[in-house]
């Protein structure tokens, strides 16, 4: 069976891993589209895949089980040797045994035990444990006047509330923290990797011994039975699968949000905002890798059997077949949560963050600008994500009071018998550390009551 689109050797791939493509995905998408529905990239130096841009195709590939499994033991490529094991894509695609990774049963199985936890955080409860952590972040660069929101805020808050909801000691989240921003960032990979495996391991070991109101202590819970490995990879999928699209999906929705002359001149509304976003800047933009159990016609392009075949989200939303849903922003035809069995099972609670945060942020600092032009904004390069540098922004300065200001509300809604002595400052107190304190725990300093 021969294929009908630019040549699927190496010179005739298109890079997903340059500036160039960080710049303008969308070029790519379109010139792959012009031949197919699918075509040749390069994701890293050296790492072949498909990648799917037609939309229609894009649901066939997520949605047929029997031809396109997600198991990452079958990819040729790593298996021969020919990617490099250092290769900076290949801790968000080698096998782990978790839902994300798996088929069939086993897939059942972990998904129900993922989704099952992820049901038991409310709306209410995800409120209340955005906004104090929002506070915190705020209030480090509101005296200031100036800012990098995704630096200082949205990069910051997803890291900080899954320690939170998933029950992290100090030191286990400062570690958790350090280790998955250098794996979002390229920073030694490896080593990060195994950080965060020792940490997490670590974390499972104290939750089965104390458990807590925790997505930790309820994955341990469930009737699923997971092993100590299983659990470890399930908080390693819900960390990757939520962190990352999470600070996206708050920087480019405040990046829309502020590039008119302001917040109160825009006049589009944070789920308007939100919306736009996942049509047209797709948090995860390429991802979801499936290997065909043998070579499949993908519309005039062939994909190999146990090759990646990577669905292009971002593409498959810009297909002028839905000209018309993109027009009226339907939530139901974009496939920024993807769809078929792997589809994202955290929609709600995401949703529910990114508001929650976006709203905390313009209420306390409601005259936001951007400090430079929104066309010399620069995106961050990689195959799988749609982000930014940064986000500079300028605002008129305020007092940092809001994180004490929480407090004490918080310790006037506790029964009298539950009061602390003193409601803490928004500052910790001095003391001489026995190591260099983490974003978690100089938060968990702060938030002691």
């Amino acid at each position: 069976m021969e294929a009908h689109s630019p040549s699927a050797s190496g010179a005739g791939r298109c890079p997903m891993h340059d500036a160039g493509f960080a710049t303008d995905p969308h070029q790519i998408y379109d010139r792959l589209r012009e031949h197919a529905p699918a075509g040749p990239v390069e994701l890293a130096p050296g790492v072949d895949a498909t990648l799917v841009v037609g939309h229609e195709m894009a649901l066939r590939v997520l949605q047929n089980t029997e031809l396109f499994a997600r198991d990452a033991r079958r990819w040729k490529d790593l298996n021969e040797g020919r990617v490099a094991l250092d290769s900076p894509v290949l801790p968000m695609m080698a096998y782990r045994p978790s839902c994300l990774f798996t088929d069939g049963a086993v897939h059942l199985r972990l998904r129900k035990a993922v989704v099952d936890s992820l049901a038991r955080l409310n709306t209410t409860r995800i409120r209340r444990d955005v906004e104090p952590i929002a506070d915190y972040l705020i209030d480090r660069f509101s005296e200031l006047g100036r800012a990098d929101l995704l630096g200082d805020y949205a990069k910051l808050l997803p890291l900080l509330l899954f320690n939170k909801l998933f029950g992290c000691p100090a030191e286990i989240g400062d570690t958790v923290t350090a280790a998955l921003s250098a794996i979002f960032d390229g920073k030694d990979a490896v080593r990060a990797n195994e950080e965060l495996t020792a940490s997490l391991m670590e974390l499972i070991a104290l939750k089965r011994r104390r458990p807590d109101d925790d997505v930790t202590s309820w994955l341990i819970q469930h009737p699923a039975g997971l092993t100590d490995e299983e659990l470890k990879d399930q908080l390693v999928l819900l960390m990757g699968a939520g962190i990352e699209p999470e600070r996206n999906l708050i920087g480019s929705s405040l990046m829309l949000l502020l590039s008119g002359a302001g917040v109160r001149e825009s006049g589009m509304l944070i789920e308007e905002a939100m919306d736009h976003v996942l049509w047209n800047q797709t948090p995860i933009a390429n991802y979801a890798t499936h290997y065909p159990v043998r070579d499949v016609d993908l519309g005039g392009h062939v994909a190999e059997a146990n090759t990646p075949v990577v669905i292009s989200f971002a593409g498959a939303n810009a297909d002028p077949a839905l000209a018309e849903a993109r027009r009226a922003h339907s939530k139901g035809a974009h496939l920024a949560w993807g769809a078929g069995p792997h589809a994202c099972p955290a929609k709600d609670p995401a949703q529910v963050i990114a508001t929650t945060a976006i709203e905390r942020l313009l209420n306390a600092l409601p005259d936001l600008k951007l400090a430079v032009p929104e066309k010399e904004l620069e995106w961050r390069p990689g195959p799988f994500h749609r982000a930014l540098v940064s986000l500079p922004v300028t605002f008129s300065p305020t007092p940092a009071t809001r994180t004490a200001t929480a407090m004490r509300e918080r310790v006037a809604a506790m029964p009298e018998a539950e009061r602390p002595v003193s409601v803490p400052s928004s500052q910790p107190a001095r003391q001489t550390p026995t190591r260099r304190k983490g974003f978690w725990s100089s938060f968990l300093d702060v938030f002691r009551v």
